[in-house]
């Protein structure tokens, strides 16, 4: 545990309480003429829906889903619940939300720290067990996970997580990834003030010299590699070669030793002098997640808005082809479209209401900047932004936004589900409605993202949370 983040993980083992949940056996299903049965269980739902959106552009019409022990193992018309199942029915299923931009459960401690470093985890400083009103209350807006973060005035964030909320979970269950990204922020400042342009460019310098160095470390590991492995080959051909020429050895050592006794001489052994065994470089924890960061293994989430330090980013982020860019903010990006659409790089807008943001670059945000970047080839995800914790349950009102200054609604869709998802490398659990990932579910009664479509059901790894009772 980086030491930084020790006093946030002691205060969240404080807080946690022991829960379970008793369910049944295990159900095993089987496909007989279309028709999919299962075995008496406790934690089996069957969800009957008008239409199941499977993922962005792809729907299934009346059709089921069937949940067993918090995954999806059957999609299909005609399935049957089993004896004991919960049955429940609406009008569309979808994946729940992933709300790209929180803070939310993050220890308040850990977020005023500006010390923390490349190697801080989020997840020391995250309390899955936060006041459960809060919790609901954000289920209710349809998020179901979120990428959470330390310290946004940090130069360097520390390593963010994609977490699950749940009213009632284990701490390993609600953790979906534990090193999802990690955070670099450039021209972030709490001062009304803000900095001037010359300590801009110094944060841009900072935030792509700290990639850098990830990449010069990574580069001395490789290295090291090659160099053990060429010691290794050439220790192993050595001892082939004294192992073949033993016996010819011992003669010629003989021969030697009795000359020397002629002559009057004194016998020296001829000793194998191995070369020397490669040094590896340094151990450095928070170097190791740089390097991870600019080999592409971690997306790195830079918060970065005015144009100037934009273009000097982009130029600088250049040199780095593998590494995996979100710029998150980039109220000023419009004019960098094509750079980033052309490079692959996402940028991770926040279009919430005016006012409700901490930096001034923040609060004159252009709510069409979604709409425009995504129409200009640029993929764009959607945050509530780490200004209010509880931001997360606006989520959905914060795509609507964007969707009325012009991004398509199938584009904010994609971005609160499987888009979030893939950026952040939980795709294969999470994000879309596929047999094996996880059940984290939104039964509504309209098609989502419209202003007039309510959440019915909620379901969070599986377990019913949400329901029209509560």
């Amino acid at each position: 545990m980086h030491p930084q983040a020790t006093h946030w993980a002691t205060h969240r083992a404080l807080c946690w309480t022991v829960l379970a949940a008793a369910f049944g056996g295990p159900v095993s299903a089987s496909t007989d003429g279309g028709k999919t049965s299962a075995s008496p269980a406790g934690s089996v739902t069957l969800i009957k829906a008008a239409k199941v959106i499977l993922r962005p552009g792809k729907i299934e019409e009346h059709t089921s889903v069937l949940v067993q022990d918090g995954k999806i193992i059957a999609i299909g018309a005609n399935l049957t619940a089993p004896e004991g199942a919960r049955e429940i029915e609406g009008e569309v299923v979808c994946a729940g939300f992933i709300d790209a931009w929180s803070s939310f459960g993050v220890d308040a401690d850990a977020l005023r720290d500006e010390r923390v470093s490349a190697a801080s985890l989020t997840t020391d400083a995250w309390d899955p067990y936060v006041d459960e009103r809060f919790r609901l209350d954000v289920l209710r807006g349809g998020v179901t996970s979120m990428r959470v973060g330390l310290a946004p005035n940090a130069k360097v964030g520390g390593v963010g997580a994609v977490v699950r909320l749940h009213p009632r979970i284990s701490d390993r269950r609600a953790i979906v990834l534990a090193d999802a990204c990690i955070a670099l922020g450039v021209g972030i400042t709490r001062s009304s003030r803000g900095l001037d342009p010359f300590d801009r460019l110094a944060d841009v310098d900072r935030a792509l010299g700290a990639v850098g160095d990830g990449w010069s470390y990574l580069q001395d590991k490789v290295e090291y590699k090659h160099e053990l492995e060429a010691w290794q080959k050439t220790v192993a051909d050595k001892e082939k070669e004294l192992e073949d020429g033993a016996k010819k050895a011992k003669k010629d050592r003989e021969k030697e030793k009795g000359d020397a006794e002629k002559a009057g001489k004194e016998f020296k052994e001829k000793a194998y002098k191995e070369d020397k065994r490669p040094k590896p470089p340094r151990f450095d924890d928070d170097k190791e997640v740089l390097a991870r960061a600019a080999n592409g293994e971690l997306p790195v989430v830079v918060e970065v808005h005015r144009a100037v330090e934009l273009r000097s980013f982009l130029d600088g982020a250049a040199r780095y082809d593998r590494t995996r860019w979100i710029l998150a903010g980039a109220s000023e990006s419009l004019p960098f479209a094509k750079q980033l659409a052309d490079h692959g790089i996402t940028v991770l807008v926040s279009p919430t209401p005016m006012g409700q943001m901490r930096t001034e670059e923040m609060r004159d945000a252009d709510p069409s900047l979604a709409g425009r970047l995504s129409e200009a080839g640029v993929k764009v995800l959607i945050g509530s932004g780490m200004e209010r914790p509880l931001g997360s349950r606006d989520l959905a009102l914060v795509a609507q936004i964007a969707i009325g200054n012009g991004l398509p609604r199938e584009k904010a869709f994609e971005a609160l589900t499987l888009g979030a998802a893939r950026a952040f490398d939980v795709a294969d659990r999470i994000g879309s409605v596929e047999v094996g990932k996880d059940a984290d579910l939104l039964v509504l009664d309209g098609e989502p993202l419209l202003a007039a479509t309510r959440v019915r059901y909620v379901l969070s790894a599986g377990d019913l949370v949400i329901t029209p009772e509560n």
